[in-house]
């Protein structure tokens, strides 16, 4: 496959998580693509049994340690700056890994509201709203629970496009028509 950095004139920084609805989501740099897959190894080995008790052993060394060196401020400070360092690594590590995350279970969400005839395409790309017409569409959905409750064992079906507020706010993503 062939590499792709960003031109100098594109909008994104290199680096960047490019916006899924954006055509240069699919296109694949190479460093990209080994940070992606070094921040994958890394955060589920971090996750694992060995690597809890890989730490586990650390602290347990260190704290053995501790009357050796009196409990100085220089054995406090081994501890502290190796966790923070460490710390701060593995946040920007699992960032990584998160964001692949939550843009694949997005892609994967939207494939499925355009397969269904009765799901409103409008919710593609939701995440792509500001917090203000999240909490409108999260709103109808909570009417929308209290109707369910109060209709009891009768099943309706609902769509987001009833409700013109917060479609418009749906519409409003970039999405395309219900």
């Amino acid at each position: 496959m062939a590499s792709h950095l960003p031109s100098p004139d594109s909008d994104e920084p290199l680096g960047s998580m490019p916006d899924t609805s954006s055509s240069s989501y699919a296109q694949r740099s190479a460093l990209l693509s080994i940070f992606d897959r070094f921040a994958s190894r890394v955060t589920r080995w971090a996750g694992s049994p060995a690597a809890f008790c890989l730490a586990l052993a650390v602290v347990a060394l260190w704290a053995a340690m501790g009357p050796v060196f009196r409990y100085s401020e220089d054995w406090q400070l081994v501890i502290n700056t190796g966790t923070t360092i460490v710390t701060f690594l593995m946040v920007f590590l699992i960032q990584q890994s998160q964001n692949k995350d939550s843009v694949a279970l997005h892609l994967k969400i939207n494939e499925l509201l355009a397969a269904s005839q009765t799901a409103s395409n409008r919710m593609i790309g939701i995440e792509d709203l500001d917090e203000q017409d999240l909490r409108e569409v999260a709103a109808f959905y909570s009417r929308l629970a209290a109707r369910a409750n109060a209709a009891g064992p009768i099943k309706e079906r609902h769509s987001i496009d009833e409700e013109e507020g917060v479609a418009t706010a749906a519409a409003r993503s970039g999405a395309p028509g219900g």
